[in-house]
């Protein structure tokens, strides 16, 4: 079998306005510290990823390390998701955390997410 890899290319990445708004639509989310993650199951065979941080955040190196930190998280836990789903991690003010610290709220914060949707649509026939 072969290994995953653990790349995270464009069509991975959530850019336009329009998807953001599609996620953000669907109004399933989960709050864990100081992210919000929001979820929508895609057709796709893995998870894309949009980051939303403002200002208030923290300066320019700050937000920057927050958004390295959270891409990174992502691409070495894409694998492990459940199934493809467009996610928005929305982004409140704090100090960086470590790498470990943001991949285990995204983990979390899928379990939960994936429930969620599992219990919406009722069925359990598209996740892995």
């Amino acid at each position: 079998m072969t290994q995953p890899r653990h790349t995270f290319p464009r069509t991975h990445r959530l850019r336009s306005k329009l998807d953001f708004a599609k996620v953000f639509d669907a109004k399933v989310r989960d709050s864990r510290g100081p992210l919000t993650i929001y979820a929508l199951p895609n057709d796709l065979n893995h998870p894309r990823l949009g980051i939303s941080i403002g200002r208030r955040v923290g300066t320019a190196p700050r937000r920057n390390r927050i958004k390295r930190l959270l891409r990174e998280s992502f691409r070495l836990m894409q694998h492990d998701f459940p199934r493809g789903y467009d996610l928005v991690v929305t982004v409140r003010p704090h100090a960086p955390l470590i790498l470990a610290e943001y991949q285990k709220i995204l983990s979390a914060a899928m379990v939960k997410l994936h429930s969620t949707w599992i219990k919406k649509v009722g069925t359990t026939d598209e996740h892995r």
